[in-house]
């Protein structure tokens, strides 16, 4: 990087912000720009001189960029606390991010901040949702922050709420240098806390493996800002854990006569939500995707089959986490890019009832063919949860109910893949109507390729009785 030994140091300049809090700046030129630092207290700017005025003396070269000399340049990186990174690795990975995917991460540095603390901080749902909101970096990348400003000024000049600022200074106080992540022990601690929930009991796999996987770009991107200078997963022995792909388990999957049954019974008592099931039971559309079907989007005759056109989702999410601020925003197709589609039959079944509920229900004033009864907006899952609940009280009995067939209506989509393999369909153009890869298919579903158990001791049967 460029560096100069142009250097002067100014005296240091007292600054009153409209919140009525003062600031004091330490100021300084490198080859002719200006640079400054801000400090809560005089004797934390006066340190902060005295450093810069003895680089010089010492005939140190200043960076041109940063306008540090190098022993100060890395004296601040490893002095940055584990929650002002946590708020920096949001901040960063923010814009490219989908909105659960922010959710996601926050949720993983929120963890993370609690198993970094010195002291512990306190484990009431309350604190961890508003610790998690200040990991929404919407409100600090709107805002137009000084660079230099402390991440508990960075949350108060941004509009955060006083319980998020608040809440921010605890965890900025009692966290841990992010540098202490060399510490094998420290790292262990942290690894640890990610296999338990908060209230102490046993943290899920898929949890624990998001978590990781958070942590991981964490210390990589600590690893860039120059306060590791190594990724210390990569160096640590840590417990290895082997994540698989949750196969779907055949007992959960409708055969088609209980799927008639039950989308009958939704007709019934939640006639509205007919068409909704339809898309998921004999297209296996997402319950996002199904969210987000548009009028656009199908092609089919007046009657018979035809096709679908997916291409895009709409998530529930609160709209805190959406770039518009609408909550469950569209969006692309889950794992792809933005304006990318793909093409999904549709059964003569679904046409009548895609048909029947634009007769009956018409369409949003943008197309789509749900919507929640209030404000128009996505139809919600508890809504439509409540009526797969209902629909499948009618229709099994309470020794049915309790196992796990249909329990959720994502077992739908389930149902409707594992159908087509079974009819025998070509796995590649199974994995292409689903939005999967083929690989992620065939473990998926490894258990459902044959149509089940009996059909597969029927042809047994039949080869033995060929002789």
């Amino acid at each position: 990087m460029p560096s100069s030994y142009n250097v002067k140091v100014w005296n240091n300049q007292r600054r009153k912000h409209r919140s009525g809090n003062y600031t004091y700046r330490a100021r300084w030129t490198v080859d002719g720009k200006e640079f400054n630092e801000p400090f809560r207290t005089s004797g934390l700017a006066d340190s902060f001189r005295s450093d810069l005025v003895t680089a010089t003396r010492k005939g140190e070269p200043f960076d041109t960029e940063s306008g540090l000399p190098p022993s100060m340049v890395k004296e601040a990186a490893l002095a940055v606390s584990t929650f002002a990174l946590a708020c920096d690795y949001a901040d960063m990975m923010w814009p490219n991010a989908s909105p659960k995917y922010r959710k996601s991460i926050a949720g993983s540095l929120t963890k993370l901040t609690m198993g970094a603390s010195k002291r512990s901080l306190p484990r009431d749902p309350t604190f961890r949702r508003t610790l998690t909101s200040v990991f929404n970096a919407k409100l600090r990348l709107e805002a137009d922050l000084e660079e230099e400003m402390d991440i508990v000024s960075k949350l108060r000049a941004a509009g955060y709420s006083d319980a998020a600022v608040e809440c921010g200074a605890e965890a900025e106080s009692n966290s841990r240098r992010a540098s202490e992540f060399a510490k094998p022990e420290v790292l262990r601690a942290v690894l640890n806390g990610f296999e338990r929930n908060l209230d102490g009991s046993k943290a899920a796999a898929d949890t624990v493996r998001i978590r990781r996987a958070a942590f991981r770009g964490f210390l990589d991107y600590a690893v860039e800002r120059g306060v590791l200078d190594s990724n210390p997963l990569e160096e640590v022995k840590v417990k290895k854990r082997t994540y698989e792909l949750k196969e779907v388990d055949p007992a959960s999957v409708v055969n088609p006569m209980q799927g008639r049954m039950l989308l009958a019974a939704v007709a019934e008592r939640d006639p509205e939500l007919e068409a909704f099931f339809g898309t998921m039971y004999y297209a296996a559309l997402r319950p996002e995707e199904a969210a987000n079907l548009n009028k656009r989007n199908l092609s089919i005759p007046a009657e018979g089959a035809g096709w679908l056109i997916i291409d895009s989702a709409r998530p529930e999410i609160d709209a805190g986490w959406t770039d518009s601020g609408e909550a469950s925003e569209a969006g692309p197709l889950k794992h792809r890019n933005v304006g990318s589609s793909r093409s999904v039959p549709c059964t003569p079944q679904l046409t009548a009832l895609l048909h029947k509920h634009i007769a009956r229900y018409g369409t949003a004033p943008d197309g789509r063919l749900f919507r929640g009864s209030r404000n128009g907006g996505r139809i919600s899952s508890t809504v439509y949860g409540r009526a797969w609940a209902a629909a499948r009280s009618s229709v099994f009995t309470p020794e049915v109910q309790a196992r796990p067939i249909a329990k959720r209506p994502y077992d739908l989509r389930h149902a409707a893949v594992s159908t087509w393999l079974s009819s025998n369909v070509e796995a590649t153009k199974v994995a292409k109507w689903a939005g999967h890869s083929l690989g992620v298919l065939m473990r998926v579903y490894a258990k459902c390729l044959d149509g089940g158990d009996q059909a597969a001791m029927d042809r047994i049967e039949r080869g033995y009785m060929s002789y």
